[in-house]
């Protein structure tokens, strides 16, 4: 009796620390599998962020740049409305909704010249923002439009205006072919100097700031008065007698309209690109003491960039 006595005791203590082993191995793997699951979610989601702001490029067009963009931008579209508002004005005026005495052919012709100002003022505007905050070339169709939106000002603020005059009937006939000639004329003025014939695009931007950092001793362009490119060796022998040569940063040159690159000095396989030009000869316009005076680079990395360069050359 007593061992069987004894025996119930230990029974429930074996289950009851079998009960425990259960409750607490329970406990241990929950907190466990919870600790190991929210430690990896948030150790997973902070490096991204982290590394998607570390891995972000600069933006190609600065802010100021796109400040200085819309502000263009805005100008050119209230002169374009204004344009509009005179051409309402002359068409009243032609029709003989608006009176303004026997010098109506003067007024008509006033009108014509305030609306061709707004219009090519306004073009000129848009054109320059595009210069300094050039659009994606991606979508060839919005490329177009976005570029060319001076033309459909100058078509909505003429073409209405020059059919009405063909189609008056109670104009003097004398009177009205001579209206009729200089509405077409300022017509095509508004048009053609309102086409972009040389649009640059946020691509060509690009890579002409990765350039910089290639061809280039300070990521300096050059560019002249009449030219169509940008350089970036100043002793490229296209621009090195040039009287008048300008030198800025890319983006100074693309909003000069130079957003070409010199196929001599800004290209790959140049015969001007620097490194190949020998700066220490007498056929050069500047010394090489003038030729590094206005940069920032020290002698010693003047002589390392053209070694290596040579080098490159000896090797290809």
């Amino acid at each position: 009796m007593a061992t069987s006595g004894n025996k119930k005791p230990t029974q429930k203590k074996a289950a009851g620390t079998s009960g425990a082993k259960k409750t607490t191995s329970q406990a241990a793997k929950k907190p466990a599998s919870q600790a190991a699951k929210k430690p990896s979610a948030q150790t997973t989601k902070k490096p991204a962020s982290q590394a998607a702001k570390t891995s972000s490029k600069p933006a190609i067009v600065s802010p100021e740049n796109k400040k200085r963009a819309k502000g263009f931008r805005i100008g050119a579209v209230a002169l374009w409305v204004l344009a509009i508002a005179f051409e309402v004005l002359t068409i009243l005026i032609i029709n003989g909704t608006m009176y303004l005495g026997e010098n109506k052919m003067l007024y008509i012709i006033i009108g014509l010249v305030l609306d061709l100002i707004c219009v090519f003022v306004g073009s000129q505007l848009w054109k320059k923002a595009n210069h300094i905050d050039p659009c994606s070339k991606k979508n060839k169709l919005k490329f177009f439009l976005w570029n060319q939106m001076g033309v459909i000002a100058a078509v909505v603020a003429f073409f209405p205006l020059l059919i009405l005059l063909l189609k008056e009937d109670d104009l003097d006939p004398k009177v009205k072919k001579i209206l009729s000639i200089i509405a077409a004329v300022i017509t095509l003025l508004a048009v053609g100097t309102s086409i972009d014939y040389s649009p640059a695009s946020l691509e060509d931007l690009a890579q002409a700031k990765d350039d910089s950092q290639v061809y280039s001793i300070d990521g300096t362009a050059y560019w002249t008065m009449f030219g169509k490119c940008y350089h970036f060796n100043p002793e490229c022998h296209t621009i090195k007698n040039s009287a008048n040569r300008f030198e800025g940063t890319v983006e100074e040159a693309f909003e000069a309209n130079r957003h070409k690159p010199c196929s001599y000095c800004a290209s790959e396989g140049g015969e001007d690109v620097f490194g190949r030009v020998d700066l220490f000869s007498s056929d050069s316009d500047l010394s090489f003491g003038e030729f590094i005076s206005g940069s920032d680079i020290s002698f010693s990395d003047l002589i390392d960039r053209t070694t290596s360069n040579s080098s490159v050359d000896a090797a290809a």
